[in-house]
């Protein structure tokens, strides 16, 4: 329903033609190959558009660029349908982490448990919180952010673009504090069979990181394969387990649950 100038040239080579608002150009041998050629080209950007405009909440599409926009905005784009858009968003937030003005929305991000599109925007902080001092310089906003992967993990209903997965490994191979391996230890217990699948894998690379803690890392998880209810999960715990005791280098491949075939 939109419609935008084209500047035409035919020549013995085709017909050109350019759009200069939308930045894309196209040949064809005719005009009307020229121009289906052209809305190809130029309705991923528009749809791009659409998408950053819809979360804006502004009407039509958006024409600027993500520089310009304020940290409230960026943080908005993280739930964008398009995942291209929401990484872009990442990492622009990322490149002013030093200014440490996010830490407290992005681990409102990570509590949020409604919004259709959470788990893009909960990946992208995570990625994030792999440096999670740089975000949140205090002891008690790192503690908070903590808390809140603890409770992905905990009730985690699905693992939808392997946000539930990356949570654990954020607390087991990136944080690495008292805090996270408490976490951890404590998801053991969580209700969720995916939040504890995440923190049996995330139990391995703590233990790696953080070596006095090992005992306790191999204690916890002999426990919990002997009260798993998960068949699965149970025979995963134990071979964790050894990898750990066996000081591998790598682990066992996490279980695939049937329902995720």
């Amino acid at each position: 329903g939109e419609s935008f100038e084209v500047s035409i040239a035919r020549t013995p080579y085709g017909v050109f033609g350019k759009c200069s608002e939308l930045r894309h150009d196209a040949r064809g041998e005719t005009l009307e190959g020229m121009m289906s050629q052209l809305a190809a080209r130029c309705e991923p950007l528009l749809a791009r558009q659409r998408a950053i405009a819809k979360i804006l909440g502004i009407s039509g599409h958006y024409t600027g660029t993500l520089q310009t926009l304020r940290p409230g905005e960026l943080v908005k784009l993280l739930y964008c349908e398009d995942r291209d858009v929401a990484n872009e968003a990442r990492i622009r937030i990322e490149t002013v982490a030093s200014q440490h003005i996010y830490g407290w929305a992005l681990t409102e991000v990570l509590l949020d448990d409604r919004h259709p599109y959470r788990r893009i925007a909960q990946w992208c902080v995570l990625d994030l919180f792999e440096d999670l001092p740089s975000f949140c310089p205090t002891l008690c906003e790192q503690s908070k952010a903590i808390g809140a992967i603890k409770l992905m993990l905990w009730d985690a209903k699905d693992d939808y673009a392997r946000t539930i997965y990356k949570a654990g490994v954020v607390l087991g191979g990136h944080i690495c504090n008292e805090d996270s391996a408490q976490a951890l230890l404590d998801c053991l217990q969580a209700p969720s069979r995916i939040g504890r699948r995440s923190a049996i894998h995330a139990l391995f690379h703590l233990a790696e990181w953080l070596p006095d803690k090992r005992e306790i890392v191999l204690h916890s998880l002999h426990e919990a394969a002997g009260k798993e209810p998960d068949p699965l999960l149970r025979e995963f715990a134990g071979l964790i387990a050894d990898d750990i005791a066996e000081r591998s280098a790598d682990h066992v491949v996490e279980p695939v649950f049937p329902d995720e075939a």
